[in-house]
C-alpha cells in the first residue's frame, strides 16, 4: 500500500491519470457533499451564509499560501532537489516555509476571529440581522482552516515536485467527508454551527495526510525562521506578482458575493452550486494535466531547453482540448438533468433547480478557458515569470466585474456565472498571446489539426444528445428521480461513445494516446500485484 501510494509518476499522462483517477473520485465526494447541503438546507439563506463565511478564509489561504506554493516554492524546491547535497537546502527551504507563513497564519487569522462582525459587513452588505450574526459565527470557526490547509499545501508542494501524486490527490477526497460530517452529524450535536466546524475538520485530515506523505518521502520538520535565508526570498520575489494576482481573482468572489447579497434570497448558494458543478470537469479533466507537468516545465526552463518546453506545454493543451470540449457541450445539454439530478432532493425546489441549471449554462460558455488558463499561467512561472499572469489577471477581473454590475440586472445569478466566463475568456486569449510572444511558438498548427477534428466529433456528439433527449424524456417519467436520471445517463453515454468513436476514426492522437496509456498502466498495476501476491506466499 505504501509503494502504491508513495510511488513515484514517469510519465506526463500516467501522472495525470493517477492525479485524475483521485480528483474524479474527490470530485464525487463533492457531488455528495453538495446534495446532502442542498437537501437539508436548499438554495436559502442558510446557504447563502455559509459559502459567504468562506470567502475571507479563502482569500487568506490563497494570498498566503496558493500564490507562494504555484508561483514560488514547486520551481524553486524542484531545482534545489537537482542538486549534489542530500537535498538539505530544500528541505530548509520548506522548513523556513513553514514556520514563517505558519506563523503568518495564526497571525491573520486570529485578527479575522476578532473582526468577523466588521468584515462581513463589507462582504455581504444585503444581509441583516439573523443572516449577518450567522455569517459571523461561520466565518470565526471556519478562519481555523486556512492554518490547517496552509500546512498541508506546502506539503503537497513537496510531494508534487518529486512527482509522488497520489496522496497530494486523495487528501481533498477527506476534506470534503469532513464536511458531509459535519452536516448529517456535527450539526445534530451543536447546532448549525456544525457546518463551519465540519470544514475545519475536513481540513485537518487534509493537513494530516498531506503531513504523512511528506515524511515518508524524508521530510522531518526542523524550526527555521530565518527570513534573510536566500532560497526563501527567492520564494518570495517570485509570490509577490502572483499573490497580488490571486487578490485580484479573490477580489473578484468577494464582489460577486457583495452583488449576490442584493439578488433575491438564494442567489448566493445558486452561483456557488453551479460553480461547484462546472469545476468538476476542469478538477477532474485539466487540473491534473497541469499539476503533472509543472515540474517538468520547471526543469526544462531550468536547462533553458525551450523547445522541450513548448512541446511539453503543447502536449499538455492538446490532451486538455480533447476532453474538455466535449465536456462543454455535455454540461449545456445536460446541464438541467445534471443539476436535478445530483441536487434535486428535499429542500432544493425546482425554481433553485431552473436558476441553477441557467447559470450552469453560462458558465459552460467558459469552460474551455477555465481548464487552459491554470496550465499556460504555470507555463509563466516555470519561466520565473509571476508579473505578466498578475497585469493579465487585473485586465480579465476588471472586465468580469463590469460584466457583473451590467448582467445581474436582467439575469441575476447567472448573469454572474456569464460574466465569470467573460472574463476567464479575455484571461485566455491574453495569455496565451504573451506566452508565445516568449517561447516563440506553442505548436499551433498540431493543436489547431486536433480542435479541427474533435470539433467535429464534438458537433456529432451534441447532435445525438440532443436527439436523444425527447423521445427519452416520452419513454421515462420525468417526475422521478430515476427517469430524470436515466434520460441524462442514456443521453450522454451514448454521446461520449459516439466521440470517442469519432475520434477513433478520425485517429486523434490524444485518444490513442489516453487509450494507451491506461492499457499500460493496467498490465503493469496488474504484474506488480501479481509479484507481491507471490513474494507474499513465499
Amino acid at each position: 500500500m505504501l509503494k502504491i501510494l508513495n510511488s513515484q509518476s514517469k510519465s506526463i499522462t500516467g501522472a495525470a491519470i493517477i492525479l485524475s483517477g483521485a480528483t474524479l473520485l474527490s470530485r464525487f465526494v463533492g457531488v455528495i457533499r453538495d446534495r446532502v447541503l442542498a437537501h437539508y438546507y436548499g438554495a436559502g439563506p442558510i446557504m447563502d451564509t455559509y459559502y459567504a463565511a468562506f470567502k475571507i478564509p479563502d482569500l487568506i489561504y490563497s494570498l498566503l499560501i496558493v500564490g507562494a506554493l504555484t508561483a514560488g516554492f514547486i520551481p524553486t524546491f524542484t531545482k534545489l532537489l537537482n542538486e549534489k547535497d542530500e537535498n538539505k537546502r530544500a528541505w530548509h527551504l520548506t522548513n523556513n516555509l513553514l514556520t514563517i507563513l505558519g506563523s503568518s497564519l495564526i497571525v491573520l487569522c486570529s485578527l479575522g476571529i476578532a473582526f468577523a462582525p466588521f468584515l462581513n459587513k463589507i462582504i455581504a452588505p444585503g444581509f441583516h440581522g439573523e443572516s449577518l450574526i450567522r455569517v459571523t459565527s461561520f466565518t470565526r470557526i471556519m478562519f481555523l482552516s486556512p492554518i490547517f490547509l496552509g500546512v498541508s499545501m506546502i506539503m503537497g508542494g513537496v510531494l508534487q515536485s518529486m512527482r509522488r501524486f497520489v496522496l497530494y490527490a486523495i487528501a481533498p477526497i477527506f476534506y470534503n467527508f469532513g464536511i458531509i460530517f459535519g452536516t448529517t452529524v456535527l450539526v445534530r450535536l451543536i447546532g448549525e454551527n456544525g457546518l463551519a466546524w465540519g470544514v475545519v475538520l475536513g481540513a485537518f485530515i487534509h493537513c494530516t495526510i498531506q503531513i504523512f506523505g511528506a515524511h515518508q518521502i524524508g521530510w522531518r520538520y526542523r524550526f527555521s525562521f530565518d527570513t534573510k535565508d536566500k532560497d526563501t526570498s527567492t520564494v518570495e520575489k517570485l509570490m509577490i506578482p502572483r499573490t497580488l494576482g490571486l487578490a485580484i481573482t479573490q477580489l473578484n468572489q468577494v464582489v460577486v458575493t457583495m452583488l449576490a447579497s442584493f439578488l433575491p434570497v438564494g442567489s448566493i448558494a445558486v452561483y456557488n452550486y453551479a460553480n461547484n458543478l462546472q469545476a468538476v470537469p476542469v478538477g477532474v479533466l485539466a487540473i491534473p494535466f497541469a499539476l503533472a507537468i509543472f515540474p517538468l516545465l520547471s526543469s526544462a526552463a531550468a536547462e533553458n531547453d525551450m523547445q522541450q518546453f513548448a512541446n511539453h506545454l503543447s502536449s499538455v493543451i492538446r490532451q486538455i482540448l480533447f476532453l474538455i470540449v466535449p465536456s462543454a457541450i455535455l454540461i449545456l445539454l445536460l446541464r438541467a438533468q445534471i443539476v436535478r439530478v445530483v441536487l434535486g432532493s428535499g429542500q432544493f425546489d425546482w425554481n433553485a433547480t431552473v436558476n441553477t441549471a441557467d447559470a450552469l449554462a453560462f458558465f459552460s460558455l467558459g469552460l474551455i478557458a477555465q481548464a487552459l488558463i491554470p496550465v499556460l499561467s504555470r507555463a509563466f512561472f516555470a519561466l520565473s515569470n509571476t508579473k505578466t499572469p498578475f497585469v493579465i489577471g487585473i485586465i480579465s477581473e476588471l472586465f468580469s466585474i463590469i460584466a457583473a454590475l451590467i448582467l445581474m440586472k436582467t439575469l441575476g445569478a447567472a448573469g454572474l456565472a456569464l460574466a465569470s466566463s467573460i472574463g476567464v475568456t479575455i484571461n485566455l486569449v491574453l495569455l496565451w498571446i504573451f506566452l508565445r510572444s516568449e517561447t516563440k511558438t506553442l505548436n499551433e498548427s498540431e493543436i489547431l489539426s486536433l480542435l479541427y477534428k474533435i470539433s467535429l466529433a464534438s458537433l456529432v456528439m451534441g447532435i445525438v444528445i440532443q436527439a436523444l433527449k425527447y423521445p427519452l424524456a416520452k419513454l421515462l417519467d420525468q417526475q422521478f428521480f430515476w427517469g430524470i436520471f436515466g434520460q441524462g445517463a442514456i443521453a450522454g453515454v451514448v454521446g461520449i461513445v459516439v466521440y470517442f468513436f469519432l475520434c477513433y476514426i478520425l485517429r486523434v492522437p490524444e485518444f490513442m494516446q489516453l487509450k494507451d496509456s491506461f492499457a499500460k498502466r493496467w498490465l503493469k498495476l496488474r504484474n506488480i500485484n501479481a509479484t507481491e501476491i507471490i513474494e507474499n506466499k513465499e
